[in-house]
């Protein structure tokens, strides 16, 4: 992996809060891989730093984080009373025309850390909306309100719009083969995703600093990402 400058990541910054702009790829915390991660980064930054949640390793996009202990408690109290907004951007395959869909499916993981939905498993809400739709495929914004491991992966899987990229729970491969009319690829060649992972971004965080001041940030689309989307717009 290339080095990656944590300043460079820094969206937001005040006594009591670091937000960043997480690369995918990235573990939140310490992975069995001994990988970089995003808390040893930030620690070589802030040495008190602490996750106030976590974004999955193939997730790109907002993340907040502690600066002292006081600001810990004091986001994990809004997040526990669903005060935090956080809004996702999800490539979906299929064309979905969502207007504030909720849902609303108790989720479990087995010991694999593998997530379904169980009817006896924790409770777990997304409202989705539908942003844009191309050829095959739809942009989705996503609000969890509750934050449940792979909550929008297998909440957008439960209502036929699995994510792009996302095998393990439905989503296929993003090829530019299939929105491309008259794709070739040369002789012996294997065509690649235009995005080699989960189309999924988390684009901003809100919540309420503790001087009561309503902190909002905004992640820009990673390369990846926005490259995918200009195809499959160019191609609609």
């Amino acid at each position: 992996m290339a080095y990656i400058k944590f300043e460079s990541l820094i969206l937001f910054e005040d006594d009591d809060y670091i937000v960043i702009n997480k690369p995918a790829g990235v573990a939140s915390l310490e992975d069995r891989s001994h990988e970089a991660n995003v808390l040893q980064m930030a620690r070589k930054y802030w040495s008190a730093a602490q996750l106030c949640h976590r974004l999955d390793k193939d997730t790109s996009g907002v993340l907040a984080i502690a600066k002292n202990p006081e600001a810990y408690r004091d986001l994990s109290m809004q997040f526990e009373a669903r005060k935090v907004v956080k809004i996702y951007h999800a490539i979906a395959d299929g064309i979905h025309r969502f207007e504030n869909l909720m849902i609303n499916q108790p989720l479990s993981a087995n010991q694999k850390g593998v997530v379904h939905v169980d009817r006896f498993g924790k409770e777990s809400a997304t409202l989705v909306n539908t942003l844009d739709t191309f050829k095959i495929h739809s942009l989705l914004e996503c609000r969890p309100l509750t934050g449940r491991m792979h909550q929008i992966r297998v909440h957008l899987a439960a209502v036929g719009a699995s994510i792009a990229g996302d095998e393990l729970y439905g989503g296929k491969p993003l090829l530019l083969s299939k929105v491309k009319r008259n794709y070739t690829l040369g002789k012996w060649k294997e065509e690649a995703p235009l995005i080699r992972r989960v189309a999924l971004h988390a684009e901003s965080l809100s919540f309420k600093a503790k001087s009561g001041e309503q902190i909002m940030a905004t992640a820009p689309y990673p390369k990846d990402f926005a490259v995918a989307l200009k195809q499959l717009r160019k191609y609609e």
